[in-house]
């Protein structure tokens, strides 16, 4: 189970600078987490697979689609 999860105990504080001080380094931490998190994501090559993908088969969609455009642009090239 991630550090995330794991349900706080919840306790008294005497002054509001330490229940201002816990709540602040809870919120870095979890910054800290989702930046990590981010950076992961980002140099996972799946995104990059992904759009390599879609690309394809939109090309392959289009030529599906106008199957003539090709004839008529080797027509005219020749």
């Amino acid at each position: 189970m991630n550090n995330q999860y794991i349900r706080r105990e919840v306790f008294c504080c005497e002054t509001c600078h330490e229940l201002k001080s816990f709540w602040e380094k809870e919120i870095s931490k979890q910054t800290c987490y989702r930046e990590l998190e981010e950076d992961r994501q980002g140099r996972s090559a799946l995104r990059k697979l992904r759009e390599e993908w879609k690309q394809r088969l939109e090309k392959r969609m289009q030529m599906l689609d106008n199957p003539n455009d090709k004839k008529k642009q080797a027509s005219t090239v020749g």
